[in-house]
């Protein structure tokens, strides 16, 4: 089956996230993965996989397949390493090809339900979601940059003591 142009573009706009989830994460140890900046702020690790999981449900609700996501439990994400988050990244590459490539014209104009919220198109779907995963790349990679900053305070303190 022929892809449709804007869903391939789509899946290459997950694709590309997916990628940059790899660089932002590749090399972490895990104190940096389930480190978080704040008391209501996210660690990486938790981010990953909470983006995967909604990527994921966004796919299944765009082709009508069920699914068992748990999100609350997206929320209590720990890393034992970076390979553990590149290995989901993995997977959610290889589920992003076998039920993207399905996508219909049919399923990007259908109306479904997604949790508790209204229903809404496919395309819709979609769209919000890749917004969804965009601004959690961005949260990971402020994320990094704060750990890596406050890694470097602490050790400029110990070289002045």
């Amino acid at each position: 089956m022929e892809r449709l142009p804007v869903v391939e573009t789509i899946v290459e706009g997950f694709r590309d996230v997916h990628a940059k989830l790899r660089e932002a994460v590749r090399g972490l140890d895990p104190a940096a993965l389930n480190w978080a900046p704040a008391a209501e702020a996210n660690p990486i690790a938790v981010l990953v996989v909470h983006t995967i999981g909604s990527e994921q449900q966004v796919l299944q609700t765009v082709r009508s397949i069920s699914g068992d996501r748990d999100r609350d439990a997206e929320f209590r994400a720990k890393a034992g390493s970076a390979d553990d988050l590149i290995a989901k990244l993995d997977a959610a590459d290889t589920f992003l090809d076998e039920v993207g490539s399905a996508i219909t014209s049919e399923d990007l104009i259908a109306v479904r339900p997604r949790g508790d919220m209204p229903p809404q198109s496919g395309l819709h779907w979609l769209i919000t979601n890749y917004g969804h995963a965009r601004e959690h790349l961005a949260h990971i990679e402020l994320t990094k940059q704060l750990y890596e900053a406050t890694q470097a305070s602490g050790a400029r303190r110990e070289s002045d003591s």
